[in-house]
């Protein structure tokens, strides 16, 4: 356990820590930005009430809605990094139509795409890829189907899949939040891939 430990810690420093350093700065510079302002007895203070206001709270974040994908077969690429990030599956989040295929490739090696268990619609069949293999999936049932990487479970390396109507959204989202625990690294990326549904 030691072991999976100390590797996990070294593919963070290797792989995620750089992604973030901007964002890690931008946030310190929030921190430790000046709130208010300073007045002396006996000044006229009332300019300075505005900027001795906290700051507002930061907005929660908008997530695009996702679009039906065209066509009937469709490409999701397993990579170390891509746009949203360190270990992710790019389309992360797709809606495709009932009957389509989808084909994980595994443009980056020790990746597999594997079914959540419990998190795909009911009478779905499940899938489990290889690792460091390409695999094609068809799904014929309406719904919204989870899946994983296994060996980067922990940093949260999922993908959101709906087909047809999402007739399974609340059991997902009910499940999805039992699952964060689960993820040590991106511990929000599930309930950000499920709300742009």
């Amino acid at each position: 356990m030691n072991y999976i430990k100390t590797v996990l810690i070294f593919l963070t420093f290797i792989f995620v820590l750089p992604a973030y350093s901007s964002q890690a700065e931008e946030a310190l510079k929030k921190r430790i930005a000046p709130v208010g302002s300073v007045c002396m007895e006996g000044e006229d203070c009332s300019s300075n009430v505005a900027a001795a206001m906290p700051m507002a709270a930061t907005p929660a974040v908008v997530m695009e809605k996702i679009e039906l994908s065209q066509g009937s077969e469709h490409v999701v690429k397993m990579l170390n990094l891509g746009v949203g990030g360190t270990m992710i599956f790019e389309p992360a989040v797709i809606k495709v139509s009932k009957g389509d295929t989808i084909h994980f490739k595994a443009v980056d090696m020790s990746h597999n795409s594997v079914s959540m268990e419990g998190m795909i619609p009911d009478g779905a069949n499940n899938w489990a890829g290889g690792i460091s293999r390409d695999i094609s999936v068809v799904l014929n049932t309406e719904g919204i189907y989870v899946y994983q990487c296994d060996p980067h479970l922990m940093m949260a390396m999922v993908g959101v899949i709906q087909v047809g109507e999402a007739v399974n959204l609340q059991e997902i989202q009910i499940a999805a939040a039992s699952k964060k625990s689960a993820f040590m690294l991106n511990s929000e990326r599930l309930e950000n891939y499920l709300s742009q549904l």
